[in-house]
């Protein structure tokens, strides 16, 4: 029944600390250790002029008292100095220092009860601001996010902060513990987009609330406009659900218009750390402009970097990824990899998709180079070493020494 009892206490305790505003708290702790330091200052000055003490022995007695440690190494000894410790220090001290304590108790409640239902101003700086929530799976779409922002080494410690209505009793423990905290409000609201500290973050992100809905665009542009209006939208990314909108968006200064792509938020972190790959990708994920296609070329230990510049000189496309013999895929290799394969993956142009043939020709005609020109560069090499040879072998013939018959008849020569 006792704990039945405490917990019963403590609820009231939380709704009493939470109806009652900050300011008021505040008020009441100043008006209670005011009070409680004039209390103060009155006995320790009544200990010096009744019991002849120092000013720091009265001091000491009355601390010791009000805070009911008790040392006993000194008191007070004359009736007028003891009946002035029980008046001010049993009966008044005393339930001072309760009522301070109990102030100061609910002003640590309503200060975990505001963080925890996103009524906090963190007075954050340089943090990653994140606005709005999706209609669907908000929680783990948030998880996916943040993990994927702790990946890059640069924001591994940035603060990040979510303004939506999404929580209004708190951040789920997985959030809390990926950094993350949260402000309860609207974007639409100056006063939640400044509680938020929009003009002092890194980053702004600005999601769809519903991805699906063409309607999110306008709610979606208000809040771009309030940016603009505070002139951070050079650091704004946002997500625009309908295309014809994004001209409307780009007019404000803003950063980078994305599609809602739930299943990759990925795509908005590589916004922020490579800005302008996020266009890259998401130009892959649609037919227009340029797209992967899969070609099926045998390859036989070529190096990759050879099979790159055969497609980039061919004008055909860009050789991102290939598929080995037992049908994995490898992305990206490393430009000296011999590589041996069953197909390529190819960023081609849509609009000038080349054909199977026009791929393999390329390949064909850019390795036959390679041959010729080796086969050239061993004749060349061949050639020169056997004029070397050749000349060092005349060098070697008129530097030899003459005989001795040559030499008797140059001498006869030499005679009259």
């Amino acid at each position: 029944m006792s704990k039945f009892t405490r917990f019963i206490r403590h609820q009231r305790r939380i709704r009493h600390a939470i109806y009652q505003t900050e300011r008021t708290i505040k008020r009441s702790v100043i008006r209670t250790g005011l009070v409680m330091l004039g209390l103060i200052t009155l006995h320790a000055s009544l200990m010096v002029l009744l019991e002849g003490m120092t000013l720091w022995q009265g001091l000491w007695l009355t601390l010791t008292t009000i805070t009911t440690v008790g040392f006993g190494d000194i008191s007070p000894a004359t009736p007028l100095g003891q009946a002035a410790t029980i008046g001010l220090i049993y009966l008044c001290g005393i339930t001072l220092m309760t009522f301070l304590i109990s102030d100061y108790v609910d002003f640590r409640i309503a200060r975990r009860e505001k963080i925890r239902c996103g009524l906090w101003d963190w007075n954050m700086e340089e943090h990653i601001l994140i606005i709005n929530s999706p209609k669907y799976n908000s929680e783990d779409y948030f998880i996916r996010l943040i993990a994927q922002i702790r990946e890059n080494a640069e924001y591994v410690d940035t603060p990040i902060q979510l303004l939506n209505t999404n929580f209004p009793s708190g951040l789920p423990d997985f959030l809390r513990e990926l950094g993350a905290v949260h402000v309860h409000g609207t974007p639409s609201n100056p006063a939640d987009l400044k509680k938020a500290g929009a003009e002092r973050a890194k980053h702004i992100v600005v999601l769809a609330r519903n991805e699906y809905a063409s309607d999110s665009d306008s709610f979606t542009f208000d809040v771009a406009h309030r940016l603009y209006e505070l002139h951070v939208c050079h650091k704004t990314i946002i997500e625009c659900v309908i295309d014809g909108n994004r001209q409307r968006m780009k007019d404000l200064g803003v950063k980078s218009v994305l599609r809602p792509i739930r299943n990759y938020p990925e795509i908005i972190v590589r916004s922020m750390d490579a800005p302008g790959s996020e266009v890259i990708i998401e130009d892959m994920f649609t037919r227009a402009n340029d797209h992967p296609h899969r070609y099926p070329v045998w390859l036989e230990g070529e190096p990759w970097a050879d099979v790159v510049n055969a497609l980039v000189q061919a004008n055909l496309g860009t050789a991102l990824g290939y598929v080995t013999k037992e049908g994995d895929v490898v992305a990206h290799p490393n430009g000296n990899d011999h590589v041996h394969a069953q197909s390529l993956i190819v960023l081609v142009k849509t609009d000038l998709q080349p054909e199977e043939k026009q791929v393999t020709k390329a390949l064909e005609d850019y390795f036959q180079l390679q041959i010729s020109r080796r086969i050239q560069t061993n004749q060349e090499d061949i050639t020169e070493q056997t004029a070397d040879s050749d000349l060092n072998l005349d060098t070697k013939s008129e530097s030899k020494p003459e005989s001795k018959s040559e030499q008797q008849a140059n001498l006869g020569d030499e005679k009259p």
